[in-house]
């Protein structure tokens, strides 16, 4: 259940996160997302590069609004 409650958050983070058109609001939840998902890797929760791969995907989406 532990993992699972960290697990679910996390999605729910990224999901907030691309649903978010503000850049400035995004920049800001950015750090705390990608912090998010390198814990969930450390204690191998999520494999590591899918922790890459997510946090390259939002990385980009913000990088992408206006």
């Amino acid at each position: 259940m532990h993992n699972k409650y960290y697990a679910k958050t996390t999605r729910n983070a990224i999901k907030a996160l691309r649903n978010t058109t503000d850049k400035s609001a995004a920049e800001a939840l950015l750090p705390k997302v990608s912090s998010m998902l390198d814990k969930l890797a450390k204690v191998k929760i999520i494999h590591a590069n899918k922790a890459a791969n997510l946090k390259s995907g939002i990385a980009a989406y913000v990088s992408k609004l206006a």
